[in-house]
């Protein structure tokens, strides 16, 4: 098995980025109310499939680090199923990255909203209730799915759109990644 070096350079590199930012925010991207601005890199996996490792691996070091300094107030269950969410959001990402409209990948942009939404819905109700309730399940994933959309909307979408106009996708990921 080969192991591409520059190929894990960029996972690793992505997951760094995708940590620092989570934790320079601190709580802002851990409560109840949660903008994470670092979903921003969720859309990577548009450009690339390694990146769906580093944004994988991002936030299972934001969500692990968080919960060791405190920020993390969902603990442990967050590690996990944070992870996961992201795993099967980037993934779905990947997935939807042909279809555009005005060269935006839009519908690429759903999968974390709508991931997280249910996932860290389920799980905010689950720790801060005590159990999943339709009133605590709705409230959070209404809650999470606000602060995804600014983040992969206002933010996600500009970065890939800059990424591919300027050639930089070419440059970080190769030209054969599309």
């Amino acid at each position: 098995m080969k192991i591409d070096l520059k190929k894990m350079v960029v996972c690793s590199a992505i997951g760094a980025i995708y940590a620092a930012v989570s934790l320079a925010i601190g709580s802002f991207g851990f409560g109840v109310i949660q903008i994470r601005i670092s979903e921003a890199l969720t859309l990577l996996p548009v450009l690339a499939p390694e990146a769906i490792v580093g944004v994988t691996l991002g936030c299972f070091l934001a969500n692990s680090i968080g919960v060791a300094i405190g920020v993390n107030t969902a603990g442990v269950i967050d590690i996990v199923v944070g992870t996961l969410a992201t795993l099967v959001a980037a993934l779905l990402t990947r997935m939807l990255r042909k279809i555009r409209w005005k060269n935006f990948p839009v519908l690429s942009a759903l999968p974390p909203i709508i991931v997280n939404a249910i996932a860290i819905g389920m799980e905010l109700s689950y720790v801060v209730t005590g159990g999943i309730t339709a009133q605590g399940f709705f409230s959070f994933a209404a809650s999470v799915a606000v602060g995804q959309t600014l983040s992969c909307f206002l933010l996600g979408l500009p970065l890939v759109r800059y990424l591919e106009k300027s050639g930089l996708d070419k440059k970080i990921f190769g030209s054969k990644n599309k």
